[in-house]
């Protein structure tokens, strides 16, 4: 039997993840085939069975918060925080704002994001609405879904998904859209714009209806130390940013999302959302926040580290574009001949690695995939899965050379061969 090796001696697979990692080949498949956006953890838990592990890289949360001691801070009030009525929203979005030192008259919050994509669509776009493409699905589907005009801008891989924001205002312009939109950071790619040209971007828009700057993935930048433009959206008078909380603070399931605006445009969308619309698990966590502060802080600086480990590591596996990235996850792009629904299907069913194939959003194919920053245990077991995928698809073991079948044990992981060559001409790095 043989055994890959990365350079610094670790074996991909060889950790407690890997255990059953072959047992998911009865699962079934078609609920990764059902609407536009990825199945849901319940029903892929649901359709595997009981007792099977999935390691996610799909869901963009940050996997490093809340902490173990969090989960056991809620756990021990899990009866009280279910059994009682939370407080109204008003009270909750004063507790947020006092946290992060935001105007209450300025903030939003509702049942997570796409809530507020939702009402914004029906209060506050009349007519158009410009985005640039690809990018999270709700953005294009919304309008399109209640008639509006919806102005595609396609980003191009060649300038590995950059936003060119004079060319995009060029192009709001030519088309005559009333409401322009960017993500910042973009989904799926992960671009970021600089803080002072996304400010520069929404004052030479100021006679728009409506600019929209969706931030739910801005914690997790470090190219700059304050790249939000939340506070400025306060004093403009027809700029909406958004936020998620779920993503930063790794609770997807509690559903729950803030917008910054003035008054006037918060107002408007905060008067017609439902006096109870945040439940108690929400409430219970904006409690929490302050005082886990400084943990989440490392939470963030444990990605970023993470991200530029998994780049790397990635970048190595022959054949794979690495985009580069300033979210909680990396847009890769895979070698000729790759099909990405055929690898999602084979990473979820020989591996437990849950993907994202990125073949349903506008402006890309299925040769794309988003892989979800995760630990470097993680990391190996999805570039084992890689690998063999490789191998699966070349009926062979293409990534042995020219080695017999049964004359190496131990062969070094290809993602360490350059090194290796550079260091050993020459060397057969293959033994038994």
């Amino acid at each position: 039997m043989r055994t890959y090796l990365w350079l610094d001696g670790r074996i991909p697979g060889d950790s407690h993840q890997l255990e059953g990692a072959l047992r998911h080949g009865s699962m079934d498949l078609s609920v990764l085939r059902q609407g536009a956006h990825s199945a849901s953890y319940a029903t892929l838990s649901r359709s595997m069975g009981e007792g099977a592990r999935i390691v996610d890289f799909c869901i963009p949360c940050n996997p490093y918060f809340p902490t173990p001691e969090m989960f056991a801070e809620l756990s021990a009030n899990l009866e009280n925080i279910l059994k009682y009525y939370p407080s109204d929203a008003g009270t909750i979005t004063k507790k947020l704002c006092s946290v992060l030192g935001l105007h209450p008259q300025t903030v939003a919050m509702s049942n997570g994001s796409t809530e507020l994509i939702t009402w914004i669509d029906h209060l506050l776009i009349k007519e158009s609405i410009a985005i640039p493409i690809p990018t999270f699905g709700r953005w294009t589907d919304q309008p399109l879904e209640t008639g509006k005009r919806v102005d595609m801008y396609p980003l191009q891989e060649s300038d590995n998904y950059q936003l060119d924001l004079d060319d995009y205002v060029r192009f709001i312009r030519q088309r005559g859209s009333r409401v322009a939109v960017i993500c910042n950071p973009n989904n799926p790619d992960g671009g970021y714009l600089p803080r002072r040209d996304v400010l520069r971007f929404v004052d030479s828009l100021h006679d728009l209806d409506l600019v929209i700057v969706d931030e739910s993935f801005i914690d997790f930048v470090e190219m700059e130390r304050q790249p939000s433009v939340a506070m400025e959206a306060g004093i403009r008078s027809n700029v909406v940013v958004l936020k998620s909380l779920g993503k930063n603070f790794g609770l997807h399931g509690i559903r729950f999302g803030y917008l910054v605006a003035n008054p006037a445009l918060a107002n408007k969308i905060g008067s017609m959302l439902p006096k109870w619309n945040l439940n108690s698990l929400a409430e219970t966590v904006v409690h929490m926040i302050k005082d886990h502060e400084p943990e989440y802080r490392e939470s963030l600086r444990r990605l970023a580290r993470d991200r530029l480990r998994m780049a790397d590591e990635l970048s190595q596996i022959p054949g794979l574009t690495v985009f580069p990235s300033q979210g909680n996850f990396l847009l890769v792009k895979l070698p000729p001949g790759w099909d990405g629904v055929e690898l999602r299907d084979f990473l979820i069913s020989r591996y437990g690695v849950y993907v994202r194939e990125c073949g349903n959003k506008l402006g890309m194919t299925s040769q794309f995939m988003r892989f979800v920053v995760r630990p470097p245990d993680d990391v190996i077991l999805l570039a084992d899965g890689l690998l063999s995928f490789g191998r699966y698809l070349h009926g062979s073991d293409i990534l042995h050379g020219d080695l017999e079948p049964e004359s190496a044990d131990l062969i070094v992981h290809p993602a360490s061969r350059s090194a290796l060559s550079s260091s050993f001409s020459g060397v057969r790095a293959a033994a038994r």
